[in-house]
């Protein structure tokens, strides 16, 4: 199977993600919230250095589980858009339509 290159937002959904794990893990360890989630130490790592910018669902929905994160409040974080660009909407593209 070939896996297409990731995209920069997912590249980008990936650091956001890395970087909400270490903030919800605080004083824990990696080997302890890992275990306790049930993968490895290193795909944690791996995860929140941004390594692996797209997890397996269950992979998150185990970690989230053990830091006491909801899955809505991950993916909210995790999909903020960026300050300052506009996120793209139908009803831009339709506008930039009209006006072309």
């Amino acid at each position: 199977m070939v896996r297409l290159p990731l995209t920069v937002a997912e590249v980008e959904r990936g650091r956001r993600l890395g970087a909400l794990l270490r903030r919800a893990r605080r004083e824990r360890s990696i080997l302890e919230t890992a275990l306790d989630a049930r993968v490895s130490p290193e795909t944690l790592r791996k995860i929140e250095s941004g390594r692996v910018a797209t997890p397996a669902f269950s992979t998150i929905a185990a970690i989230a589980d053990v830091l006491g994160l909801s899955l809505d409040a991950v993916w909210a974080e995790i999909n903020q858009p960026e300050l300052g660009v506009e996120p793209i909407s139908s009803g831009r593209i339709a506008r930039e339509r009209l006006a072309a």
